[in-house]
């Protein structure tokens, strides 16, 4: 595996005052000297590779690194910022170190209970070896986008789109835990191209088209039942605490069968979902 280092390169302005000087000196040469055929063979020579020195002039921008080679072999990397100077028979490339968003496409999947979904996500990654990213894979940006997609299918079919109160983590119940879990998913397949993965999240997340409908009507089904249990979890608290009153105040004095009847008539007004027609009994409750 071929590791990043970096290059040793000149600084650009004081090589600029340097060819600059030998370039202005070789040139005074052939004009105001006069000597032997050979004598101005040298200058002309020496004319010609300081004006061959000056191609090796190059420019790094901000958040940028330039990879350079020489006859295919790996020379080194420049990141600072500047005008920088090295040999002209290097062959200089440059790669993006700023930071980039990927979005996935959306993917059609099974979850882990065989549900047909649609999934998609966005990563943000940045080169962090440049060496990697250019020698390791064919072409870092593509192979990012190829493995991502192949890490969200992955993650996708490993967990359940919803728990169903079963208390697992699910892709929809846990948003913070699956970011997670997909970032280093992601990010143990780009390692390879040095490429760091900062943060990976859904962007996108539903059933498919053909069981849209019946899991929607499940998960309405799942809310009634959780509103009604709460509903008469209050009411049975609210009937307990109506009969502790009545006996701490001794208002009445209940037998089992009236309060039985007292909670019957609490329980339908309290749970009841339409409201609630008052009928007076003007008999006793035994009659």
């Amino acid at each position: 595996m071929i590791e990043e280092r970096k290059a040793q390169s000149k600084p650009g302005y004081a090589m600029l005052l340097v060819l600059f000087l030998a370039q202005l000196a070789g040139t005074a040469s052939i004009v105001f000297i006069h000597g032997p055929f050979v004598l101005k063979g040298v200058e002309v020579l020496f004319t010609g590779f300081v004006f061959v020195l000056w191609f090796g002039f190059f420019m790094v921008n901000p958040n940028e690194g330039r990879v350079l080679q020489l006859f295919g072999r790996y020379v080194g990397t420049e990141k600072s910022t500047g005008l920088h100077w090295a040999n002209p028979l290097y062959s200089k490339k440059k790669v993006s170190l700023r930071v980039h968003n990927f979005e996935s496409s959306q993917l059609k999947v099974n979850d882990l209970m065989g549900n047909p979904i649609e999934i998609a996500a966005v990563i943000v990654w940045k080169v962090v070896d440049t060496a990697e990213a250019i020698f390791e894979v064919d072409d870092y940006k593509e192979y990012v986008a190829i493995q991502s997609e192949a890490a969200i299918r992955n993650m996708a079919t490993s967990f359940a789109y919803d728990d169903h109160g079963a208390g697992e983590i699910s892709l929809r119940g846990n948003n913070n835990e699956i970011a997670e879990i997909l970032k280093k998913e992601v990010q143990d397949r780009l390692g390879k191209a040095g490429v760091e993965v900062i943060e990976a999240r859904i962007s996108h997340l539903a059933y498919a088209p053909e069981i849209a409908s019946a899991m929607l009507q499940r998960q309405q089904a799942s809310a009634i039942v959780a509103a009604r249990q709460q509903i008469v979890d209050g009411a049975v608290g609210m009937v307990e605490l109506a009969l502790q009153k009545l006996q701490e105040k001794q208002v009445v004095e209940l037998d089992d069968e009236r309060k039985a009847v007292m909670v019957s008539n609490l329980l339908v007004v309290l749970c009841g979902d339409k409201a609630t027609q008052p009928v007076i009994n003007t008999g006793t409750l035994y009659n």
